[in-house]
């Protein structure tokens, strides 16, 4: 277990820190050939993975991104978020894409400090947590905080959205 204290430093940590909203940051060794960010988060930490969240971005329509926020042992609900966002239907959106808009890379995707913030819907599950750990903005950050600060943060609101 590779876990290891800090301030943070990333736009998602700044966000916080302007807002006020207190946090943990915990950053940990990424390894380049990882591709299940958030098992290689919850592995490397140590934190228990039902508290580790992912970040996800959706398409909604032509240049209509939104952000889904679910635990990583959980699959995203396509269906779900399109309900909850008021849409027809929502498909995962290009990488490319949520990597323009959020200003973060795959894997250090979080729903903090986006460049272009998006609607943003959390997972349900996270209202009966204490504290919630989601991306930090790099590969190798998580950022542990109350799920109401989250949702403070980011505009966002709960519903069901993981399966």
């Amino acid at each position: 277990m590779a876990r290891r204290r800090s301030t943070g430093g990333t736009p998602a940590a700044d966000a916080l820190t302007t807002a006020g909203i207190a946090f943990e940051p915990v950053e940990y060794t990424h390894h380049d050939e990882a591709t299940d960010f958030g098992a290689e988060a919850a592995r490397e930490t140590g934190i228990d993975p039902t508290t580790i969240f992912k970040t996800l971005v959706v398409s909604t329509g032509p240049r209509q991104l939104a952000v889904g926020v679910v635990p990583v042992s959980g699959r995203l609900d396509l269906k779900a978020i399109a309900a909850a966002l008021g849409a027809k239907k929502a498909e995962l959106a290009d990488p490319r894409a949520a990597e323009r808009s959020s200003g973060y890379v795959l894997g250090g995707l979080s729903p903090l400090g986006q460049r272009n913030p998006l609607p943003t819907v959390i997972d349900a599950s996270a209202e009966a947590l204490p504290v919630v750990y989601v991306s930090g903005g790099k590969r190798g950050l998580q950022l542990g905080l109350a799920p109401a600060d989250l949702a403070r943060a980011t505009g966002a609101l709960f519903a069901p959205i993981a399966r």
